[in-house]
């Protein structure tokens, strides 16, 4: 009886590079021992690599904390799914719905990331060149979130982009990490929040 082909076996999913192991390792730490508990020697030990391999990859503090910015904007991005948010033609629930749903994921799903980029926000209060990395690694979201709200019919969408920015930070904030951490709202929660905010700003 003849032998039946084997279905060829799913490619195993690529090792991260050791950049990208290194900076996963960063943000972890950050998330679990804050800012000084990120160190080359805790990275390495964190991550199994030989002594000395996270200076390999970034030689210096600086270094270090600038591959863990630009990795922490990698991975929010794919947290916050902008791709989901509607398009600049939707409409305000539409809208209300995408970022309720960008919220929640980043209060579940990417807890930790919101952790460690409180640390790096404060570090970069006392590091000018931090600053730049970290405030590129959000003009994405806030140039895509203008456009939705100059469609939306907002009179001054700087303005209403930095009040909804404020708004969901401070929500994200309170539930990771202030008075309310111990209660994470739910999607229709967040949702109320945010419609009440889009509608007080755009009159309707």
């Amino acid at each position: 009886m003849p032998v039946r082909p084997t279905a060829p076996a799913a490619p195993a999913p690529a090792a991260p590079s050791r950049a990208g192991l290194v900076a996963d390792t960063a943000l972890a730490l950050l998330a679990e021992r804050g800012m000084r508990g990120l160190t080359h020697r805790a990275v390495d030990e964190s991550a199994g690599l030989p002594p000395g391999s996270t200076s390999n990859v970034a030689r210096t503090r600086q270094a270090l904390l600038e591959l863990a910015v630009r990795r922490h904007a990698e991975r929010e991005a794919r947290i916050l799914a902008p791709a989901e948010l509607p398009g600049p033609a939707g409409d305000l629930d539409a809208l209300a719905d995408g970022l309720a749903l960008a919220v929640h994921r980043s209060l579940t799903q990417g807890r930790a990331l919101l952790i460690a980029r409180y640390e790096l926000a404060l570090e970069a209060t006392r590091r000018p060149e931090l600053r730049a990395y970290y405030d590129r690694a959000g003009a994405v979201f806030k140039e895509q979130l203008a456009a939705m709200l100059t469609a939306a019919g907002s009179p001054d969408p700087d303005r209403h982009v930095l009040s909804l920015v404020a708004w969901a930070d401070g929500l994200m904030f309170a539930c990771a990490a202030g008075s309310f951490s111990t209660e994470v709202p739910d999607r229709a929660r967040i949702r109320a929040g945010v419609r009440e905010l889009l509608a007080g700003m755009l009159g309707r």
